[in-house]
């Protein structure tokens, strides 16, 4: 592939797509038509900024976020791994109103009145919509892991959204004692970034290796494969030996019990003393997708592959890793690319405006030592059932070291290309 760097990214995603937009009045007569946009992630801040702008005044814009600064979830296993400065992570909004007019609301969306197209907030406000459009992530499925709720987060922390919990785990890391062990519980598909788990143990390999060389890491995974499973158990060959055991469902993997308190892990009956237990469980869409009404009994929202429409009401869409959509992974890139799309259909069905047909693709990048990374990608159309993948490549064992940098180095471009075409 050409290099990706921010340059490319941001022209690329102009093509695949200024004025100021005044701000929501709640209540209040309105002759323009209005978007609410909840979450502030890759797919809201996208679909935010893309409506905004591209709409040259024309659509109320309201982006309902609780938190002030965004931490990605993508690059947060490189904070881990001291790649990256956590601080480097945290992004503003600053932009998105002042720049693109968007009334950037800082409060929790805790319900949807679809009869009345209103969304409420925590404060007691309603934001009225003509469309609405739901990016709010993943939440996580109540006991799906035995032993651990979201009460136990602190102690054994998921660190699978962005924010402090990727600080407490690598602190955590940090305080393990000489030859400790750390243990990772796996997660179940669907979930999000597929090579993310894996990912942050070759991170956290590498940070134990420069600083606890004798400890011990053990994934216990329910599945039987993974993404990128030959170029990551390669690379942990190659850069940590003997220092990373993964136990699938063969072997276990399937049947854990945590214990928090005394913080021991049960395997298939084997009982292991966690200095360390980064619990990752199974997952679900936001929990605003589930109180909309657009989920189903898996608890993700099926939606419709040409706007990204929800299936159980044309006026909401569902973004990123809370869709159902057929084939993309539920990654950063995912949603930035499915976001354009939205922003594109929704424009054309409250202005009038061209909508071209739906084109999407995706990148994952994973580092596995320094300037060892990999990456897996596609490119997908929109058919009548699905977002469906047209073309797909995949890093290949044994690349020189010349190309594994150069991967790595693309990955840092696309992060300063993805975060400013979210954030502007």
């Amino acid at each position: 592939m050409t290099k990706l760097d921010r340059r490319t990214f941001l022209a690329a995603s102009a093509a695949g797509a200024t004025a100021l937009s005044a701000p929501m009045v709640m209540g209040a007569a309105h002759a323009k038509p209005r978007v609410v946009v909840v979450g502030g992630g890759a797919g809201g801040a996208t679909a935010a900024r893309y409506i905004a702008k591209d709409s040259k005044g024309a659509i109320d814009v309201t982006l309902i976020e609780p938190s002030r600064r965004y931490y990605t979830c993508f690059f947060s296993n490189l904070v881990i791994g001291d790649f990256v400065d956590f601080e480097s992570t945290g992004h503003s909004y600053a932009a998105l109103a002042s720049e693109y007019g968007i009334n950037v609301v800082h409060d929790m969306a805790i319900g949807v009145d679809r009869d009345a197209k209103s969304v409420t907030v925590a404060s007691g406000m309603k934001f009225d919509y003509d469309r609405l459009i739901l990016s709010p992530g993943i939440d996580f499925v109540s006991g799906s892991v035995n032993g651990w709720n979201l009460n136990d987060q602190d102690v054994m922390p998921h660190a699978y959204k962005g924010g402090t919990q990727a600080a407490l785990l690598k602190a955590q890391i940090e305080a393990m004692p000489e030859g400790g062990t750390y243990v990772m519980v796996a997660p179940p598909n669907p979930y999000r970034c597929p090579p993310g788990p894996y990912e942050r143990i070759s991170m956290v390999a590498h940070k134990l290796k420069n600083e606890n060389p004798t400890a011990k890491i053990i994934i216990a995974d329910p599945k039987p494969k993974f993404s990128k499973m030959g170029l990551f158990t390669a690379g942990w060959e190659d850069h940590y030996a003997g220092m990373v055991e993964w136990l699938g469902p063969d072997f276990g993997g399937g049947n854990v019990t945590v214990d928090p308190g005394s913080m021991m892990v049960d395997i298939d009956g084997e009982e292991v003393k966690a200095d360390v237990c980064n619990v990752i469980p199974a997952m679900k869409a936001g929990r605003i997708a589930e109180i909309a009404g657009v989920t189903n009994d898996k608890g993700w929202a099926p939606v419709n592959a040409a706007d990204m429409s929800s299936k159980m009401d044309a006026n909401i869409h569902v973004l990123g890793d809370s869709s159902q959509q057929g084939d993309m992974p539920k990654s950063g890139f995912s949603a930035n690319s499915q976001a354009k799309v939205c922003a594109m259909a929704v424009r054309g069905a409250l202005t009038g405006s061209k909508v071209f047909p739906a084109k999407f693709s995706n990148t994952c990048w994973s580092l596995i030592a320094r300037d060892d990374g990999v990456k897996v990608g596609a490119n997908y159309e929109a058919t009548d059932e699905k977002i469906a993948k047209t073309d797909g490549f995949i890093s290949q064992n044994g690349e020189d070291a010349a190309t594994r940098k150069a991967t790595y180095e693309e990955s840092i471009g696309w992060y300063a290309g993805i975060t400013s075409d979210m954030f502007g």
